[in-house]
């Protein structure tokens, strides 16, 4: 089983460069598999957009909680680490420019050593996609083909380049270097419980992240994933399944109960603000979990 590990993000604390360093270098000591970083371009106040993962309908941050790029923060804890795994959970796929974000992942990946993966969504907040210049309605099937364009940008070595036409985006002739360092790209991960994001995740994606799921639901969601992985022709052996958990409520027999669920990765999410205390919560995680430091 491997355990990531999350800030707590409502804190702020991640726009904290000595936080950040202290927190991921401990991480990295007491031996959790990846550092994972939020993302919102921005946030709208005045936002009617339904949040899907609480009753209330609004998302947990207060609006003006600092959250840095999580790419660039990625690259700073790169730069403080030498081994820990860097993590979105869950980067807003539409949100972006699918030739411009390959490069960006490229060059964090090779600058990295190869530590990068990713956990990309849709974006659930309408506000925040239009002020990205991007169509709400459209956000699936651009998510689709921006998955398929990066592919194409990582793995195309010829002299010929890289040939993309598309709905949305479209290049021809592209060389996009460097290339990520494991053959096959970076690892894309699909997190959310809809439907479509299990078909993208079934016929796109390296893994699948359910949220806001649990218990009966959750085994009998992740039952379904797998035989649509089977169904597409692919390995579902090689198909990764992550939840998360409140960190100081995750032991080991909580991890060997979603073990036998199918379940290879749990992100447990930190709530300490403090960094002397967010350590101390890294440290007795570890040792209820047996963490080979």
């Amino acid at each position: 089983m491997k355990i990531a590990v999350m800030p707590p993000a409502r804190e702020g604390v991640t726009s904290d460069p000595q936080w950040v360093r202290s927190y991921a270098r401990h991480a990295e000591r007491c031996g959790f598999e990846a550092f994972v970083a939020i993302e919102h371009p921005l946030v709208v106040s005045s936002y009617t957009s339904r949040y899907p993962y609480d009753d209330s309908g609004r998302m947990p941050l207060p609006d003006d909680t600092p959250i840095p790029d999580p790419l660039d923060l990625l690259s700073f804890v790169a730069g403080s680490t030498t081994t820990l795994g860097l993590c979105t959970g869950v980067l807003v796929l539409p949100a972006h420019h699918p030739v411009t974000l390959a490069k960006r992942l490229a060059t964090l990946d090779v600058l990295s050593g190869g530590r990068l993966r990713l956990c990309v969504g849709l974006g659930w907040m309408r506000e925040e996609l239009e002020a990205c210049g991007t169509d709400f309605a459209t956000r699936g099937r651009r998510a689709d083909e921006m998955i398929d364009a990066m592919r194409a940008l990582w793995e195309a070595t010829g002299p010929e380049g890289a040939h993309f036409a598309g709905e949305f985006f479209a290049f021809a002739d592209a060389h996009s270097y460097p290339k990520p360092v494991h053959r096959g790209g970076i690892p894309i991960h699909i997190g959310g419980t809809s439907r479509a994001s299990m078909r993208r995740a079934a016929t796109r994606g390296d893994g699948w992240q359910p949220l806001g799921i649990g218990g009966d639901e959750l085994r009998v969601a992740i039952a379904d994933m797998r035989k649509q992985v089977e169904a597409e022709g692919r390995d579902p052996s090689g198909f990764e399944i992550t939840v998360s958990g409140v960190a100081p409520k995750i032991t080991a027999e909580t991890v060997g109960k979603v073990a036998a669920m199918g379940i290879d990765r749990v992100i447990a999410s930190g709530v300490a603000p403090g960094l002397d205390d967010a350590l101390e919560e890294l440290s007795a995680l570890a040792e209820r979990v047996g963490l080979p430091a």
